[in-house]
């Protein structure tokens, strides 16, 4: 995660929030919680849209979580809502979320997160014209763990998650089919790709559970067909299961060689259109 904060800093350095953006506030469970909106161009009050929120990971922020999934500007271009909260610390550019087994001070403190981002989701639906069958969750690092928690807490509410270099760790029982695409590079040190004990980061030791295990876990729960394709290139390795209940996918992006930070951004080595690519599966998964 401190190669995720160097990349966070870099990007927030030159930031200014996209056209569209602006900073709202919302209090829950006694806490004073933030988050950044963006308004598609063609936003259109009277119109049923999706609502994309997008995690940062840990001691990230929502004004580097915008630039560097572009999803803002995928916002204007498909037409949806793009919501960036913030997690929390005892400093306010170093949050972090409650996700289970991870991060510093939201860990610590037992800050009921999925409680903040139901409730984000509440006003959002009240305030704005979400269609709630189209809410999808994406993030990174603790943010990807944080999609995970929620998809496995909140399956009734969630059509799909995009995990971006994260593990899921929580003792999960869905309710509900949940989609979900993950993207993790296979040369992740900091939430190594085969799972295993992790560096001391963002306050705690821990061990991180394989992506191949959560595949595994979504493709059972979805009841997706043992039936899979796979396609490769020399930078990713991409795995998709169908026919699964209720219209769920599960799909795997296995970045050949890729490291703790999100696809096709500069740093990355690569130009894998992650958010694009999750955009097509959001897009194609609602709950029925």
């Amino acid at each position: 995660m401190a190669v995720a904060l160097a990349i966070a800093l870099t990007l927030a350095s030159a930031y200014r929030t996209a056209a569209g953006t602006e900073a709202f506030s919302i209090d829950v469970g006694g806490r004073h919680r933030t988050y950044l909106l963006h308004l598609p161009r063609g936003y259109d009050a009277k119109r049923k849209m999706p609502l994309v929120l997008v995690l940062h990971g840990a001691t990230q922020s929502p004004e580097s979580a915008e630039p560097m999934s572009g999803m803002s500007a995928l916002a204007d271009r498909e037409n949806f809502l793009a919501a960036y909260p913030s997690g929390t610390g005892r400093l306010s550019h170093v949050p972090t979320w409650n996700a289970g087994n991870c991060c510093g001070y939201a860990l610590s403190n037992k800050v009921d997160d999925v409680a903040f981002l139901g409730a984000l989701i509440d006003r959002l639906e009240r305030d704005y014209p979400v269609d709630p069958k189209r809410v999808y969750v994406t993030g990174i690092s603790n943010g990807a763990m944080m999609s995970y928690r929620l998809a496995c807490e909140m399956s009734g509410r969630i059509a799909a998650i995009a995990p971006v270099e994260g593990a899921q760790n929580v003792d999960c029982r869905p309710a509900n089919p949940v989609s979900v695409v993950i993207f993790h590079g296979t040369a992740d040190r900091l939430v190594p790709f085969n799972g295993g004990a992790t560096p001391f980061q963002a306050g705690v030791h821990r061990t991180d559970n394989s992506v191949a295990g959560a595949v595994a876990f979504w493709v059972k729960e979805d009841g997706c067909s043992s039936n899979r394709t796979h396609d490769e290139t020399p930078v990713v390795r991409a795995t998709i299961y169908s026919r699964c209940k209720e219209g769920t996918g599960v799909a795997l992006y296995a970045i050949q060689g890729g490291r703790h930070m999100w696809p096709g951004v500069p740093p990355s080595g690569n130009d894998l259109p992650a958010s694009e690519i999750m955009w097509s599966f959001f897009a194609g998964h609602p709950k029925p």
